[in-house]
């Protein structure tokens, strides 16, 4: 029996992310049901909705990691290689990811500030949008993409707050809103917090890796196993 302890190391890891992935799966699900997503009036702009990005990735993560389990339980070769293929290209698109990320900032923010723009548009037609534009606000200190004025854009909510933030001088309006935009409030947030989110991506991709590295020595097992045993 090839199952060591390596093989169950690598079972039980998968299976908590199995059923963490079904979790998300699940939240996923809910958030797109109670929001009536799936009705023929609402189904063309459900590619928007980020309940959309829950449902994917947890469909995803269900998918690898049961893939792995299962390849480790039943020593099913076809699977172990399918699970760490696909932990190599995420290892890859994760580092390709932060490469470009870093060389392309001028573009990602430019990307980040369409986003945000586009969500103020929407802010009353779509509770998840206005919950995440609330809470970037709230915990940033900030108003706006690039200030308070960017409001505007919202032809329901056409005042900062709902404060009628828009009629005051910057002066004024200090007093009531918060003035500076979230963009430049992420840019610090990230400055200040570089060294934690550094030693948080290195920890997962770490992680990554020696699940590779054990799903590779367990192969390389199973196959020694079946020819000289």
């Amino acid at each position: 029996v090839v199952l060591s302890c390596i093989a169950y190391f690598l079972i039980i890891s998968n299976l908590v992310f199995t059923v963490l992935g079904l979790l998300v799966l699940v939240l996923g699900m809910w958030g797109l049901i109670s929001k009536q997503s799936f009705a023929q009036e609402k189904i063309g702009s459900i590619g928007t909705d980020p309940m959309l990005v829950f449902l994917t990735l947890g469909f995803v993560l269900t998918v690898l990691c049961l893939s792995g389990c299962v390849g480790a339980l039943r020593e099913n070769c076809t699977l172990l290689k399918l699970f760490s293929a696909a932990v190599l290209a995420l290892i890859t698109a994760q580092v390709l990811a932060a490469i470009v990320a870093y060389s392309l900032q001028v573009q990602v923010g430019g990307y980040l500030r369409s986003g945000m723009l586009a969500a103020m548009v929407r802010y009353q037609d779509d509770l998840d949008l206005r919950f995440i534009t609330d809470e970037i606000q709230s915990n940033l200190q900030c108003c706006g993409a690039d200030n308070y004025r960017d409001w505007e854009l919202n032809i329901y909510y056409n005042c900062s707050c709902g404060l009628g933030a828009q009629l005051l001088d910057e002066f004024s309006a200090q007093s009531v809103i918060f003035l500076g935009g979230c963009l430049g409030g992420m840019s610090r947030w990230i400055e200040q917090h570089e060294g934690v989110i550094g030693t948080v991506g290195i920890i997962v991709l770490g992680v990554q890796i020696v699940t590779l590295f054990i799903t590779t020595r367990l192969l390389e097992s199973i196959q020694w196993h079946k020819v000289y045993v």
